[in-house]
């Protein structure tokens, strides 16, 4: 990422501009977590999920710049302040507990493989620990939200198209990010 400055010696890699990137990305994704696009092909899509496929890149950004306490701080700020605002807008508790469960389990695992494989080079580490957290987000907040809202046809439909539009998302991104490495490098 280019070291571009952003406002008073912040940069576009600084872990704290990435930390505020992370936890507004996550928080635009459960303000529209209940809208969703009706996909041409198999499954409906979560307005959410477009800004959320952002954040497991974000983390292992913040995780590549600022180390594991930048981390675990974006993590903490991430479930704090969404709690906080999604219970100002009177955002179901469902939600906001789905929300809270899944982003603290997949961001630690996704950070517990990411650091795992420190050794390897960024792109890699993105895409394996993606390989794991990214699954077990949508699961794990498509059937705490909607279970019992939702027949189970439309949870796997949400389910498949979440976890497509991330790996898609996620993808473009470590491509941008591969671009801009090379770039530097030339």
């Amino acid at each position: 990422m280019m070291n571009l400055p952003i406002w008073r010696g912040l940069t576009l890699s600084h872990p704290i501009f990435l930390v505020f990137l992370y936890v507004v990305s996550i928080l635009l994704a459960n303000i529209t977590l209940n809208i969703f696009i009706p996909l041409p092909f198999y499954g409906m899509l979560s307005v959410g999920t477009i800004f959320f496929a952002a954040i497991f890149t974000l983390r292992d950004k913040i995780h590549f710049y600022g180390g594991l306490k930048f981390v675990y701080w974006a993590i903490f700020m991430a479930v704090i302040v969404n709690v906080i605002v999604s219970y100002w807008l009177d955002v179901p508790s469902r939600f906001i507990f789905a929300s809270f469960l899944s982003i603290t389990v997949s961001e630690l695992a996704d950070t517990a493989i990411f650091h795992r494989f420190k050794h390897r080079k960024f792109v890699m580490r993105v895409l394996s620990s993606n390989a794991l957290s990214v699954p077990l987000d949508s699961v794990l907040f498509t059937f705490l939200a909607f279970y019992g809202i939702l027949p189970l046809t439309e949870i796997w439909q949400i389910i498949y198209a979440d976890i497509v539009v991330k790996y898609a998302i996620a993808m473009l991104f470590v491509t941008k990010f591969w671009q801009l490495k090379r770039l530097q490098q030339a």
